[in-house]
């Protein structure tokens, strides 16, 4: 039977540490601030937002928030960064995403200064990570590496393989992966024969937006599952890429949906900035 990977839990305990951080910035007249920016009338994006509002309020994070509509243009999004940019009392910018077509999100990550890139998207905190320099790691990928932390599951010379190769989740999983010494295989949708790329993986990390793309037969015994998806089911349940209840007997670890990698995704942001906070305070 598999041991759940408890990612509520361990988030809860990783905010109590925050909250201590931000209470000693404080006492030293710093006070933390992120900016998020949301473009659009995106239902998914209003709850993330929300979520990510109500963490900064519970560590002692200042939030400012920032509603376009649907209709910025291009540059009036530059011009709101590069503000932010400017503006000292800012610590962390972050643009939620997805913005509306035909904006340029990329350029939009590549303007946000790196020191306030709280999200990991810059280019050049990306290059960071590629080559094993500090820097901002990207949210979701850094929950699942505490996660491995904690439950103290050994990646070094392992087979992983990563279901999923966008630049939020899959590409720099790889790259944190590759840092602890794994052997990565990345699988997307123009993988032939997926079960024979998944089948001998020790860890699989689903991150495809598919719901039930790794099956029981996928999975050998003892792997480590993480579920990184988000979906909803026939009943408009949330579910997420891996058939759970069928996986879990044959697992030695794996993450539930809900209440697995969720929670640490925002766990990590509130960790992002305070530790940009902290870099631009010397403290």
């Amino acid at each position: 039977m598999s041991e759940i990977i408890d990612g509520k839990n361990l988030a809860k305990e990783i905010r109590e540490g925050l909250k201590i951080e931000a209470y000693k910035l404080r006492n030293n007249g710093i006070v933390p601030h992120l900016a998020v920016i949301m473009v659009g009338d995106n239902d998914a994006s209003k709850v993330y937002v929300r979520n990510k509002s109500r963490a900064c309020e519970e560590i002692g994070i200042e939030f400012k928030e920032y509603l376009l509509p649907s209709t910025t243009k291009q540059t009036e999004l530059i011009e709101l960064i590069q503000k932010l940019n400017n503006d000292k009392n800012i610590n962390g910018i972050l643009l939620q995403s997805p913005i509306p077509k035909p904006l340029n999100i990329q350029q939009a990550f590549n303007t946000i200064l790196p020191e306030k890139d709280v999200d990991g998207f810059n280019p050049y905190n990306v290059g960071n990570l590629c080559i094993g320099q500090d820097g901002f790691i990207p949210c979701t990928p850094l929950g699942i590496m505490k996660m491995f932390e904690k439950y103290n599951i050994d990646i070094d010379g392992k087979k992983v393989a990563i279901i999923g190769r966008s630049n939020i989740v899959g590409k720099p999983m790889a790259q944190c992966m590759l840092s602890k010494n794994a052997t990565v295989t990345i699988c997307h949708s123009r993988t032939k024969e997926l079960k024979k790329e998944v089948k001998d993986a020790d860890i699989i990390i689903a991150a495809a937006g598919k719901q039930n793309i790794v099956t029981a037969d996928m999975v050998k015994e003892g792997a480590v599952i993480i579920d990184v998806g988000m979906n909803r089911n026939s009943e408009g349940k949330l579910c997420g890429d891996v058939d759970f209840e069928n996986i879990k007997g044959k697992a030695s670890y794996i993450t539930p949906v809900p209440g697995g990698v969720g929670p640490m995704t925002i766990a990590m942001l509130m960790s992002n900035v305070i530790k940009a906070t902290k870099n631009q305070n010397n403290f």
